[in-house]
């Protein structure tokens, strides 16, 4: 409404002012040319405008057509990035759909309509990952990282490439340069996973620091993983620093409570320096909040010199933080075996055997009873019962990362480098063979006596001998702490490898009633 009411107004003052023109008296005498005309001041106005509005046009149509070149070559340049970005989206949707052909076929049409643009490097290395063309693709992302803009995506597909390849070096180097240029969370693991895989724990620390600067990690990220450093390295200056050895791993109980192997490392090396008070209650705190037969193994043998009796209380106490747990209720039972009363331990196993799913304890629960049956009854039926449900057992809680079971706890994981990958669970009833952590390079560094007297191992023999009974699941078994004594140890391990009997019953089996 304003627009029109402003609109009027200018009409009529144009109005206005052209009629005031026209009022006026007088002439307008213009000469040229030695001749001298004589008009009304309106007709010379009017034709002052006609002129004006002449030249206007003229220099309009000048100006475009000097124009004319350049606004057709940026049509066609438009009309290129719209077939191109047609192209684009037309392949994007390809590749991701894994139609070959058709990524093929618009990946070329990308490059000829938009060139070496930034997406269409990117869906030329999807396409030929696509195909399978590891060549190619580096090729792409090696383009890509001579790019200013595609720089850090370059790197990151070579990083990628070289790991699928097995080139660590490489793809350290790849995953470095990209973490100059910019902060980036996937750069800083994977820096911290060479150093972890080289076990340059001192590097692997100053990383996790470094993405802690960086805030590419949170501050408990960042602490669980000082942890993890901290404990691997602490395992690997025991043998000759043990002062240094214990620090370390102190600071690791301080950063993470929950992490098993720094809890019995500073256990163990507290009680030998005669600090028994301190270690009982630290590894008491590490039962509390999560209860492990490990930090059993070493609460039990804290003092030197224990008679089995002390043992068994001690175990008793570690029950009562924990009433009712599997790994309570086991090590009662173990200690109860050893100290010879053998009341106590069937029942602290009674739990175990009673609560279980179709009655089918677990292995180490079938391990336990068959000791027990043992030491309490002698060699008989009972005994070859129990090793014998034991081999079909559901499998106990053991530290699985990336489908690998094993008893012993690592920084990191075997198969994708990852840290602190290893969660303390029931594995599932299907897995690969356990993994052997003498024979790995994640132990090379540590000496053998390190990591028995770090973490006990399952008797010589005795995953193979179970494995035999059992010829439909032939996978080894989880026997963490079957048997505690080295004299306990090598018997069952002999009676492990005669117990594949031919028959179905024994002579002197009296079958599950006696059980």
């Amino acid at each position: 409404m304003i627009r029109v009411l402003l609109f009027i107004a200018c009409v009529a003052l144009a109005a206005f002012g052209l009629g005031w023109i026209a009022d006026q008296p007088g002439d307008v005498a213009i000469t040229f040319r030695g001749q001298q005309y004589d008009t009304s001041p309106l007709i010379a106005l009017a034709g002052v405008a006609a002129v004006a509005f002449l030249f206007a046009v003229v220099f309009a149509m000048a100006g475009y057509l000097l124009r004319l070149p350049a606004r057709l070559r940026a049509n066609r340049r438009a009309r290129r990035q719209t077939k191109g970005f047609d192209a684009l989206t037309r392949g994007m949707i390809a590749a991701s759909a894994g139609d070959l052909r058709n990524a093929r076929r618009a990946s070329a049409d990308a490059a000829k309509h938009l060139g070496d643009q930034p997406l269409t490097m990117l869906l030329d290395a999807q396409t030929s990952l696509l195909a399978g063309d590891r060549a190619a693709t580096e090729q792409t992302f090696s383009r890509m990282a001579d790019h200013p803009e595609t720089r850090v995506l370059g790197l990151r597909g070579l990083h990628v490439e070289a790991r699928q390849r097995g080139d660590a070096a490489a793809a350290h180097e790849y995953a470095e340069a990209a973490h100059r240029i910019a902060p980036l969370p996937w750069a800083g693991q994977a820096v911290l996973e060479h150093h972890s895989a080289q076990q340059n724990w001192t590097r692997a620390l100053q990383a996790v620091e470094t993405n802690l600067a960086q805030k590419t990690i949170d501050k408990p990220t960042a602490n669980r993983q000082r942890a993890v450093l901290k404990t691997a390295l602490a395992l690997a200056l025991a043998p000759g620093q043990a002062e240094e050895a214990l620090k370390l791993a102190s600071e690791a109980v301080s950063l993470a409570p929950d992490l098993v192997p720094a809890s019995t490392f500073v256990g163990r090396a507290l009680g030998r320096r005669g600090d028994l008070r301190k270690a009982a209650r630290l590894l008491e705190g590490a039962w509390r909040l999560g209860p492990h037969p490990d930090i059993a193994a070493v609460y039990l043998d804290i003092r030197p010199g224990d008679s089995s009796t002390d043992r068994l209380k001690r175990a008793q106490t570690l029950a009562r933080l924990a009433p009712k747990d599997v790994e309570s209720c086991l090590a009662v039972a173990r200690a109860a075996i050893a100290a010879r009363e053998f009341a106590v331990a069937r029942e602290s196993m009674e739990p175990l055997i009673a609560a279980t799913p179709d009655n089918r304890p677990t292995a180490r629960t079938c391990m336990a009873m068959a000791e027990l049956e043992e030491a309490e009854k002698g060699p008989s039926g009972a005994v070859r019962e129990w090793l014998a449900r034991a081999s079909r057992a559901p499998r106990d809680k053991a530290w699985v990362a990336d489908g690998v079971v094993s008893d012993v706890w690592a920084p990191f994981s075997p198969v994708s480098g990852k840290l602190d990958a290893w969660i303390w669970q029931t594995p599932p009833e299907r897995l690969t063979n356990a993994w052997e952590p003498l024979r790995d390079p994640v132990f090379a560094a540590f000496p053998e006596e390190t990591i028995a007297t770090t973490i006990s191992l399952p008797p010589a023999g005795a995953h193979q001998a179970l494995a035999d009974l059992d010829p439909v699941n032939p996978e080894p078994l989880n026997l963490k702490g079957a048997v505690q004594t080295p004299e306990a140890r090598s018997g069952l391990a002999t009676r492990l490898k005669e117990a594949a009997f031919p028959m179905a019953t024994a002579p002197d089996d009296p079958g599950p009633a006696r059980s």
